[in-house]
């Protein structure tokens, strides 16, 4: 279901403040928290003024006209002009067009933090019913009594699809699919998105730790970044950690990864996928050599940063740009139509809005995606956590099994609020 833009003008006030500290530390409740953070920068929200659900082929283009909509009859008055002041949205869509609804939601208060400014932006869209810009930050509640069990996707019929897949690849149907595996967790009470996203983003301050309509995770996948005519990107593929390599230590890792040939085909379809897909859009697009080595707390990455720039005179939104270019090689395979079909037939499940662009958009089609991995999605006392393998001809099924499962513990720990 849609919901239309409010038709009377949306007044909008950003202002400085001295320094907010730990973003998330603001969200007063457990009630629908948003947030895009990475470190001590980024920008947290509460309250709704306004939400659009779509789905389908142009959901992306539904989205962007959407925003166009509501923003054209904002009245702003913004004293900061940093990147994700004055109106945002965050965002959060389907890998599929066959999925779940994505959603826009459109925040009453926003705290942001960049360059060392603070700053709130509170919108007000005639809503009957307002929100008080600052109150009691309710306690975080703990989860209690966490509990696993198979997903939608059993490990046993996960395994079997990746050596199907396998076994096409190299029939040389394909190059490269990228496949979910979901796990559930029960908690004795209903759970507190706050409680996962501090663990989170404690545990991964590297990476933007991310809440949007009950999806919550910490990806170190950054999508795309608009600001004017300039766009970035990091692109993560191939994967390893320490149980994956006996008797090794962490500092092992990085030059395992980059000599592992696997690993590097891997990598070489995500950044050419991105490439080739941002370049009739950009005036320039540049992407680096040879990968870096991205290595965080449970696992270590191949990892790539892509800039471009955009035709000044009739820059794309970024909400344009991200449905140009998703789903990337990273999360979906390669040749692209190829893999879905692939990925739809073998992985046997819905995965939502698992691998899907999710961050903020702001009315100047300025914004932040990332791509929505190491998450769960929560709902009362249950998560359905998610994580993902690329598979090529040269993956083994045990492997790949055991990579998901390390992968899975960056949100089980913070769910159980426990070290890694």
């Amino acid at each position: 279901m849609s919901i239309a833009p409010i038709a009377a003008p949306v007044r909008v006030r950003t202002r400085a403040i001295p320094d907010p500290g730990r973003l998330i530390e603001l969200l007063p409740d457990e009630r629908g928290p948003l947030c895009w953070v990475r470190g001590s920068e980024g920008l947290v929200g509460w309250g709704e003024v306004a939400r659009f659900n779509t789905r389908g082929p142009d959901r992306f283009e539904a989205a962007d006209a959407w925003w166009r909509s509501f923003t054209s009859r904002v009245e702003v008055t913004d004293e900061v002009r940093l990147p994700g002041s004055g109106p945002v949205a965050f965002v959060s869509f389907a890998f599929s067009p066959d999925s779940d609804e994505s959603v826009l939601v459109v925040p009453q208060v926003v705290v942001g933090s960049r360059d060392g400014v603070g700053w709130i932006t509170e919108i007000d869209a005639g809503v009957a019913s307002r929100l008080p810009s600052v109150r009691r930050v309710a306690p975080v509640r703990r989860a209690t009594g966490v509990r696993y069990s198979e997903g939608l996707q059993s490990v046993e019929g996960w395994r079997r699809a990746v050596s199907e897949a396998v076994a096409r690849m190299r029939r040389g149907d394909l190059f490269k699919a990228v496949f979910a595996h979901d796990l559930m967790a029960t908690a004795d009470e209903p759970l507190d998105p706050r409680f996962l996203l501090g663990g989170l983003a404690e545990r991964y301050p590297t990476c933007w730790s991310y809440a949007v309509d009950g999806l919550v995770g910490a990806t170190p996948e950054l999508l795309l970044r608009r600001t004017g005519t300039e766009v970035s990107s990091r692109v993560l593929a191939g994967t390893n950690w320490l149980g994956e390599l006996s008797g090794s230590d962490a500092d092992e890792l990085g030059p395992a990864l980059l000599a592992s040939g696997k690993d590097r085909e891997e990598h070489r379809y995500a950044v050419e996928s991105l490439v080739d897909r941002l370049r009739p859009l950009c005036a320039e697009v540049h992407s680096p050599a040879e990968p870096s080595v991205l290595r965080l707390p449970n696992v270590t990455h191949l990892s790539s940063d892509i800039t471009a720039h955009l035709d000044p005179a009739d820059p794309p939104s970024l909400l344009r740009l991200a449905g140009a270019v998703h789903p990337t090689a990273a999360v979906g395979g390669t040749p692209t139509e190829p893999a879905l079909r692939l990925i739809a037939e073998l992985e046997d499940m819905d995965r939502g809005r698992y691998a899907g662009p999710v961050g903020w958009v702001g009315a100047r089609g300025d914004g932040e995606l990332g791509v929505a991995l190491r998450c769960a999605l929560l709902s009362g006392s249950t998560a359905r956590l998610f994580a993902g393998c690329g598979v090529v001809a040269d993956s083994d099924p045990d492997t790949e099994v055991a990579e998901a499962a390390a992968k899975l513990v960056a949100v089980r720990s913070a769910l159980e609020g426990r070290p890694l």
